[in-house]
């Protein structure tokens, strides 16, 4: 069995790990491990520095040299301290800004220990996690009975996004805050339904419509082939 650690922002990001993709992997022998950074004595995930980030991923490498280690962080709100931050906001494509900042970032990481270069491999998501929720609007408000009424709205936002992906990172405008603004009675909870609506929409619709995230789901698929 392969083992792969999969260090997340915050708790949405972990339990999704961990309730939809673990099972999945689960069938091909590979074996996902979701943790969250220690960023306080009392709580992990959320606000990550990227100094404190870079002291776990390499430890986390370090603790077992067989182990593959990847992140799942989201764009938006990023610490402007990871390498290449400044570069990468020149870009207007989000897909070429999460480019510059994985390979960046895999590149400072890998240069404490050229070891780690087969075993690292950063995934930033383009905007939030939230954007993934994006794919299938019809199966997101499918999960609780007064959220019909925000379809039309939903739908407009993904239609004039090129793909859930690029849904933008404004404050107002970001996934997680139109799900805030459109969605109530009960209002959306990144923890609770954020996990719940992946499961309705399905991997599969989401891999369709989701290209960096296929790109790094298919990459931890490719390790049973090496």
């Amino acid at each position: 069995m392969i083992r792969v650690i999969v260090i997340c922002e915050g708790q949405t990001e972990e339990t999704f790990i961990r309730d939809i993709l673990v099972p999945i992997f689960s069938y091909t022998e590979i074996y996902l491990d979701p943790r969250t950074v220690k960023t306080s004595p009392r709580h992990k995930g959320g606000g990550l520095n990227y100094d404190r980030v870079k002291h776990f991923v390499i430890n986390t490498l370090k603790s077992d040299s067989h182990t593959k280690v990847t992140t799942f962080f989201d764009l938006y709100a990023l610490d402007t301290h990871f390498p290449d931050f400044t570069k990468s906001q020149d870009k207007e494509d989000p897909y070429s800004k999460v480019n510059i900042l994985e390979q960046a970032f895999k590149d400072d990481i890998c240069a404490n220990d050229e070891t780690f270069s087969s075993r690292f491999f950063p995934y930033i998501q383009p905007y939030e996690f939230e954007g993934l929720l994006f794919s299938d609007i019809g199966k997101l408000v499918d999960i609780e009975p007064a959220w019909g009424s925000s379809l039309k709205n939903l739908l407009k936002i993904r239609t004039d996004a090129e793909t859930p992906e690029h849904i933008n990172d404004g404050y107002e405008t970001k996934p997680s805050q139109r799900l805030k603004n459109e969605l109530s009675l009960p209002k959306y909870r990144k923890t609770l339904h954020g996990p719940l609506a992946i499961e309705n929409i399905g991997i599969d619709k989401v891999l369709s419509e989701c290209v960096h995230f296929k790109s790094w789901y298919n990459k931890m698929n490719e390790f049973n082939n090496l």
